[in-house]
């Protein structure tokens, strides 16, 4: 398949006109693409929240972020295809419109199962944003230049996201957790404004079919799975539909595997993975994915749930990992490009596993260092696998596939984040209820009738416990004993999850030592969430 070249006729004044400057440029697609960062940590924020005000189980805050990852991460290859097609200005201009209104939408919903549905879909448009976005820039910074615009594109993604534990913490405290989406309409308009203002459209030379099929077949395959190991604490690993919902991800996996060795134009060309290096790479990042967005979802509970801090405290928090990245990521550049990748992401996932022990080990009177410094260990563990990802899996894919490659390295990440979330939700849901009993036992608790012990496990599952306006008629001091054993419970839960992140963490770090280094890919974009 002959790579697509992007093409546009250049404006008269190249330099000074505002249609097609380099600078205005990187600052239109940058405000969409900032919309997209924020969202990934201002929503982990606003999770707690949105559980008490829509009364939300475990299982749909999990497909509140499953839905929106899986979303970006099926459509992230079709996303670039479509650009080629019909002008990566006109798709980055849908992407940023449709964003800003799903995102109005989710803002004015009443019901979590709508709520689902609208990150979805704006999971999609979100996927429209971002390879259309590195196409303009690759079209207003040629040649050298683009090293100087990727430098300035990474910064801005560090800044915003370490921005985004404060602004939804502020939000979410200050306003309402709706907030947290509202902010992206005006943000939207300003980038559509600018983007109609400045853009200059582009299209591929060399056109391509998008694979639909291969996009649907994708899609079923990974919702199934998602699907089953969300449900399975509740269903049972052993039920007809928890095991029907796996055995159709792995019949409709395999028809997609087949489908892409007989499509003309395949969505993930199999053929870019007979290099070992691009295949060790893929997996990297969804199992650093795994890792990181495991740690942000569950200890947001820990934080506003167990700890019973505000949002805006939760927010900072948080900060020390969002806010050393910035610092972590040129550093992990320059060691890679010294040490390698090999012994660099090797000791960065070490790192990361030394943090997700600590965290294994917090306690339920925690402060500020005992998780700031895990956090802290978590960005320097984990710059070095976004940052050399590129080198991984584009410098080590065929060059007529780079575009392809890139696409793929995105949407690993989505997928290890969506599969993070389901597996280590599942885990922690099966360990609370595993233990709750005994905790129950241990404090000399009163018995109550079943229904209600199983709706206390469920509230525990995420970090929250029955305050005495909830159990009217129980005495006070029995209502703190039952919080003090809900919050054991999730703290073992939680314990656990994180162990299973440190596993991951070591293997991800031997993977590493099979890595070799590619060609340098200077146009490539380090992606960091």
């Amino acid at each position: 398949m002959a790579q697509a070249k992007t093409v546009a006729a250049p404006p008269s004044d190249f330099g000074t006109s505002r249609q097609g400057h380099p600078w205005l440029t990187l600052l239109a697609v940058s405000l969409g693409v900032v919309m997209v960062m924020l969202d990934g940590t201002v929503v982990a924020i606003a999770n707690p929240v949105i559980a008490n005000d829509l009364k939300a189980s475990l299982a749909d805050l999990q497909w509140v972020t499953s839905g929106y990852l899986l979303a970006l991460a099926v459509f992230l290859i079709t996303a670039g295809k479509l650009g080629d097609l019909f002008g990566h200005k006109r798709i980055f201009l849908i992407g940023v419109a449709g964003f800003a209104l799903s995102s109005l939408a989710i803002g004015l919903s009443s019901s979590v199962g709508v709520l689902i549905g609208l990150r979805v879909l704006q999971g999609l448009f979100g996927a429209l944003l971002q390879p259309a976005a590195l196409a303009l820039l690759r079209m207003a910074f040629p040649g050298e230049r683009l090293k100087v615009a990727m430098g300035a594109w990474g910064g801005i993604i560090g800044l915003s996201s370490a921005a985004g534990p404060i602004v939804g913490g502020l939000l979410v405290q200050n306003v309402n957790w709706q907030s947290v989406f509202f902010i992206n309409v005006p943000v939207g308009v300003v980038a559509l404004a600018m983007g109609l203002w400045v853009l200059t459209e582009s299209r591929a030379q060399t056109l391509s079919k998008v694979d639909w099929l291969g996009v649907v077949l994708l899609s079923v395959a990974m919702f199934s799975l998602v699907w089953a190991i969300i449900k399975a604490p509740d269903w049972g690993w052993g039920d007809l539909r928890t095991v029907g919902f796996l055995a159709a991800a792995l019949v409709v996996g395999a028809v997609f595997v087949w489908w892409q060795t007989m499509a003309s134009e395949p969505l993930v060309p199999l053929s870019l993975f007979k290099n070992a290096s691009v295949s060790i790479g893929t997996g990297l990042m969804m199992l650093v994915a795994f890792s990181m967005f495991g740690a942000m979802f569950f200890l947001t509970f820990f934080f506003q749930g167990v700890h019973g801090l505000t949002p805006l405290e939760s927010g900072v928090r948080m900060l020390p990992m969002s806010a050393g990245m910035i610092i972590a990521s040129p550093l992990a550049a320059v060691l890679i490009g010294k040490f390698g990748p090999k012994v660099t992401i090797a000791g960065g996932m070490l790192i990361t596993a030394t943090a997700m022990f600590l965290m294994s080990r917090l306690s339920l009177d925690a402060g500020f260092l005992d998780s700031g410094i895990p956090f802290l260990l978590l960005a320097f563990g984990l710059s070095p696998v976004f940052v050399g990802a590129t080198e991984i899996i584009v410098g080590n894919a065929p060059e007529e596939l780079s575009g392809v490659a890139g696409g793929v390295q995105q949407s690993a990440m989505q997928v290890g984040g969506a599969l993070g979330t389901a597996i280590l939700g599942a885990i922690v849901s099966a360990k609370v209820a595993d233990v709750y009993d005994g905790h129950w036992t241990e404090a000399k608790l009163p018995p109550l009738p079943p229904q209600q012990i199983e709706g206390l496990k469920e509230l525990a599952t995420f970090g929250g416990a029955p305050t005495p306006k909830m159990m009217p008629g129980v005495p006070e001091q029995v209502v703190q004993g039952i919080a003090n054993v809900s919050h054991l419970s999730f703290l073992d839960g939680m314990h656990l999850g994180f162990v299973v992140s440190t596993g991951v963490a070591v293997l991800a770090a031997v993977l590493a030592l099979f890595v070799k280094a590619g060609r340098k890919s200077e146009d490539a974009p380090i992606h960091m969430g």
